[in-house]
């Protein structure tokens, strides 16, 4: 009742103020009595007035300060009003984004990146309802099954010989070839399109438009994302460089999805066009405004979500072998004992290879590619474990806490594969990588086989070491991975040679 009394005091003797404190002092009440009615929200660090907790999400790596804080698997957060529930555990984020998926599958309304910039029609910040449901339909059909994700073997497995050629080649183009490797699978399962050798801009345009998005999806990067009536500060006062930042995001956005959705109607047009996703649904008869609209940003959703991940994930592989020889050493050793070394693995090698199968799995859970993914949003007030999740709050699931907690996966820090071989394996990490819920990552299978079939090939016919500089210096690297919603390992040389000269000859006649 002290909030009330003040509010009551001063209108006293005026009737339309003593109305006025009659509402808002039943609606003080009305809250009160709520919050004293209701469960506890989680545990979490005191904030500060007005802007809460902003101060424990650091610019820098805030996944891991999410997981110094943590002390327990729920964590509450408030920023300038912003409600946050922080999972830390696996058996917490299946409870909810699993077990509860009708309430826990809404994505927030994100002022920069979502609104702004133009991402909210991508499947990944996409609200929950009949738009959602359409891209999973369509993306389902593609390839939800392991069987509809073999039709794609032949592709991968042509695509990922023309890499090694490459990286014999050019070993300093790694980063390269990793990119435009994934991304010829990804534009040709999309739009039936077929790389260029060298500089293709499409591969171009997707790098720019996702590391924008990766940017402008960082939590805090943004303040129009905390105070949104700032988008309408004009372009001229000072502080508004993120605006032309936002432009720049913005067109290179409605490009990768324009763009190539245009060149796929017109190669249809002329009867030349090769048969892909978008090919395939734009023959449905009866095609209305609202389904060209959902075919386009749902192939530029498969385009995007498909390219930076992959990219991330082989770029860990080289860095983890290149750091770990004796796990190198192994894998190579299972495959020569296995297939022998005169043909490259295949997809159909999966289950004959445990040991390079394992390391595929640490890749994953060693540097995820997205940390803390993407956040749900509650749809409704819950209960869990005693605690109140409200509405509207976000769910943040940590999945670099999740797959770096010492209770679980013993030396979490340490790149060690055969933690998920032997009678007691660890917890499979590719049930966390790739979200969780009706928000789980559509394409995880072609995921999964891009890289497998990238780990394999590699360790086959490739040593990856650590480069040496002129002077017979050992150059360590820096294991420091990238801010943003995707993280990508730094920088790094190493030093890349065929296995033997069979091996560069194997690769030299694999028909491309």
């Amino acid at each position: 009742m002290e909030t009330v009394a003040p509010i009551l005091d001063v209108a006293k003797g005026h009737p339309y103020l003593s109305l006025a404190s009659f509402i808002l002092g039943s609606a003080a009440l009305v809250r009160l009595a709520r919050s004293h009615s209701r469960p506890p929200l989680p545990p979490g660090p005191k904030g500060y007035p007005v802007i809460g907790n902003l101060l424990d999400l650091p610019p820098n790596h805030v996944w891991e300060r999410l997981g110094e804080l943590s002390k327990q698997h729920v964590m509450y957060l408030n920023a300038l009003g912003q409600q946050m529930v922080i999972l830390s555990s696996s058996k917490a984020a299946f409870d909810l984004l699993e077990k509860k998926s009708a309430i826990y599958s809404d994505r927030p309304v994100v002022m920069m990146c979502g609104e702004i910039i133009g991402w909210n029609k991508s499947l990944a910040l996409t609200q929950y309802g009949p738009r959602f449901r359409e891209f999973r339909k369509y993306m389902n059909k593609l390839f939800g099954t392991r069987a509809a994700v073999e039709r794609f073997a032949p592709l991968q497995e042509k695509e990922s010989a023309k890499f090694l050629a490459k990286i014999i080649a050019d070993p300093g183009s790694l980063v390269q070839q990793i990119r435009k490797t994934t991304g010829a699978i990804i534009l040709m399962i999309a739009y039936g399109y077929s790389v260029q050798e060298e500089d293709d801009p499409f591969v171009k345009v997707v790098e720019a438009s996702v590391n924008g998005f990766s940017e402008s999806l960082e939590p805090g990067a943004f303040l129009v994302d905390v105070i949104p009536s700032l988008r309408y500060v004009p372009d001229w006062f000072p502080g508004t460089g993120w605006k032309v930042k936002a432009k720049r995001f913005s067109q290179l956005l409605l490009d990768m999805a324009n763009i190539p959705n245009q060149l796929v109607k017109d190669q249809m047009a002329a009867g030349t066009a090769i048969p892909s996703y978008t090919s395939q649904l734009l023959e449905s008869k009866n095609i209305t405004p609202e389904d060209d609209y959902n075919i386009k940003w749902s192939a530029a959703s498969l385009y995007s979500g498909g390219a930076d991940t992959t990219v991330s994930a082989i770029h860990s592989f080289f860095l983890a072998m290149m750091i770990n020889p004796e796990v190198q050493r192994k894998a190579q050793e299972e495959i020569d004992r296995v297939i022998g070394n005169d043909r490259l693995p295949t997809l159909a090698d999966q289950a004959s290879l445990p040991y390079v199968e394992a390391i595929t799995k640490e890749v994953l859970r060693w540097n995820p590619v997205a940390p803390l993914g993407i956040p749900h949003v509650t749809m409704e007030d819950d209960v869990y474990e005693g605690y109140f999740i409200p509405k509207g709050a976000q769910i943040i699931a940590n999945l670099w806490q999740i797959m770096h907690d010492p209770a679980v996966h013993a030396d979490p820090m340490a790149f060690n594969p055969e933690r998920f071989l032997g009678d007691r394996p660890e917890p499979e990490p590719r049930a966390t990588a790739f979200g969780h819920g009706r928000r789980i990552c559509p394409g995880l299978l072609l995921a999964q086989t891009s890289l497998w079939l990238a780990c394999a090939r590699s360790l086959a016919v490739l040593n990856i070491t650590k480069y040496v500089d002129g002077f017979g210096n050992v150059v360590e690297p820096e294991i420091h991975y990238t801010d943003g919603t995707i993280s990508h390992p730094p920088p790094f040389k190493c030093t890349i040679r065929p296995r033997s000269e069979k091996a560069a000859a194997l690769v030299a006649s694999v028909e491309l």
